[in-house]
């Protein structure tokens, strides 16, 4: 199983809504007691426990999918991570397919490797009015709002751990989306 945590690199976005992706493939990284390291030129970080490999690309998220031609074996299970604006602060959704509903890290991963795999979505919010989707999803979030994010990426951790497992795909979404 590749899983691929979709955020923007460096400082300036650490902390930030859009990288709810990276924070949660961290948390994973933790769970497995592994590190992740840059790879490639430095174009990803990327971390391998087991049969399990975690990848944060550094492009921007705009251009994720360029790192994930370069990293997806034929035939294995791929989870992508990623911030959704749609949901509430702190909810989570799982769902395989599907299209990228706007969001160009996954317009970008849809385009290099096809709709077909399993998302974790890890909800941020909509923006306040007179606050931009740029700015909104590249600001950092309130006290409260970070709280519940958090408690959304550790259970996307779960989940997907749940699912590198052998738990079905059917049981983890019924679990996380009810």
């Amino acid at each position: 199983m590749i899983v691929f945590g979709l955020g923007n690199p460096g400082a300036k976005y650490k902390g930030t809504r859009h990288n709810a992706g990276f924070e949660t493939v961290e948390r994973i990284a933790a769970l497995k007691g592994v590190r992740l390291r840059k790879r490639c030129f430095r174009l990803y970080r990327q971390a391998v426990s087991d049969s399990l490999v975690l990848v944060e690309p550094l492009t921007y998220m705009n251009a994720s999918g360029d790192i994930a031609r370069e990293c997806i074996k034929e035939g294995e299970i791929v989870v992508v991570i990623v911030d959704q604006m749609d949901l509430p602060p702190g909810k989570l959704r799982v769902k395989r397919g599907g299209s990228s509903a706007g969001h160009n890290g996954l317009k970008s991963m849809i385009g290099a490797i096809g709709p077909d795999f399993i998302r974790v979505y890890i909800g941020i919010g909509r923006p306040d009015n007179g606050t931009s989707v740029p700015d909104h999803v590249l600001s950092r979030p309130s006290e409260e709002d970070r709280r519940l994010i958090d408690e959304a990426e550790e259970k996307g951790a779960a989940a997907v751990l749940r699912l590198f497992e052998g738990e079905s795909f059917e049981r983890v979404a019924q679990s996380i989306n009810s």
